[in-house]
C-alpha cells in the first residue's frame, strides 16, 4: 500500500461529540488521499467513535499518561506516513473543500494556513449547535507576528520534512507551541496565508479553551519570548487583544464559505 499524501494529526481528550463531528467533516473532504492519526492523551477510549467512520484510514495512539497536547502531537508525528501534515484540534472542523484548497496552495511553499470562523457552540449530548461566529482573518506580516500571532494551527498544512530542520514541537512552551512553530519555520522557510475562512475554530468566551487560562500561561509566554527575543508580551484575554488598535489594523478580507449553520452529520446521532 502506498503512503497517503497527507497525515491528519488529531489530539483529543474526552471530547467524543466534537471528535465524531470532525471525523464526519473529514469524510466530506473533496480531497481524500489522507490518513488520520488520533492521539488520545490518556482520555476515555475513542474506539466506539472511530468505529462509526470505517471509510477513513484511522489509527489511534492511546497514551497511558496525560502529557498535554504538545507531547501528544509529537507522538503522532513519529508514525505519520504522509508527505504533508495537517494539524487539527478535536473540536475544530474543516469545511468540505478545505484540504483540497490547501493542497493547491502548498505547491511552491512549505506551510499554508487559512483564515477561520471563530464559533461559539451550544454543546449537547450528541452534537453541537452554532450560536454565533465571527471572521478571524489577518494579513500575513512577519514583523507583526512577533507581537501577536494570527496563525491558527488547525487546518494548516505543511511539509513533514520541515521537522528534519527545525525539530519536533517544543513542549517547553506548551500554550504557545503553535506560535513557536510558526516563528521557527518563518526563519528559513516559505509560508503562505490562504484568504479563505474554511476552518470552524471553537472558541467561546466562557469555554474551556487552553488559551484563556491566563495565570498559567505567563510562564510559557516568558519562555517563548526569551527563545525568540520578542520582548515583553501581554497575557490579555484573547478577545481583548483583538480590539487592540495594532491588531485591528491587520484585519484582512477573506472569502467566507460557511453559512453559519450547517454542521457535519455526526453518526453519534444515528
Amino acid at each position: 500500500m502506498s503512503n497517503p499524501k497527507v497525515s491528519v494529526l488529531i489530539t483529543t481528550y474526552n471530547r467524543h461529540v466534537a471528535l465524531a463531528e470532525l471525523l464526519a467533516a473529514l469524510i466530506e473532504q473533496t480531497f481524500q488521499d489522507f490518513e488520520v492519526i488520533i492521539i488520545n492523551d490518556a482520555g476515555k477510549p475513542v474506539d466506539h467513535v472511530v468505529a462509526l467512520y470505517p471509510e477513513l484510514q484511522i489509527s489511534v495512539i492511546q497514551l497511558s499518561e496525560n502529557h498535554y497536547h504538545v507531547y501528544a502531537r509529537n507522538q503522532g508525528l513519529r508514525v505519520a506516513r504522509g508527505k504533508f501534515i495537517m494539524l487539527m484540534d478535536d473540536d475544530d472542523l474543516p469545511l468540505s473543500t478545505h484540504l483540497e484548497t490547501m493542497i493547491q496552495h502548498i505547491e511552491r511553499v512549505d506551510l499554508v494556513y487559512s483564515d477561520v470562523e471563530i464559533v461559539n457552540y451550544h454543546k449537547g449530548d450528541k452534537s453541537r449547535t452554532p450560536l454565533n461566529h465571527q471572521l478571524f482573518a489577518y494579513d500575513f506580516n512577519l514583523a507583526a507576528m512577533r507581537t501577536f500571532s494570527t496563525y491558527v494551527p488547525s487546518g494548516s498544512l505543511y511539509r513533514k520534512s520541515l521537522h528534519k530542520d527545525i525539530g519536533l514541537f517544543d513542549e517547553e512552551v506548551r500554550n504557545y507551541w503553535d506560535w513557536d512553530f510558526f516563528l521557527r519555520i518563518a526563519e528559513k522557510h516559505r509560508i503562505k496565508r490562504v484568504a479563505v475562512a474554511s476552518i470552524l475554530y471553537e472558541f467561546s468566551e466562557y469555554g474551556q479553551n487552553q488559551s484563556k487560562k491566563l495565570d498559567s500561561m505567563r510562564l510559557y509566554l516568558d519562555r517563548l519570548s526569551e527563545k525568540h527575543q520578542l520582548g515583553s508580551l501581554p497575557t490579555k484575554n484573547f478577545f481583548l487583544l483583538l480590539d487592540e488598535p495594532e491588531v485591528k489594523k491587520r484585519q484582512a478580507e477573506s472569502q467566507r464559505v460557511w453559512d453559519g449553520k450547517t454542521m457535519p452529520k455526526s453518526r453519534l446521532n444515528s
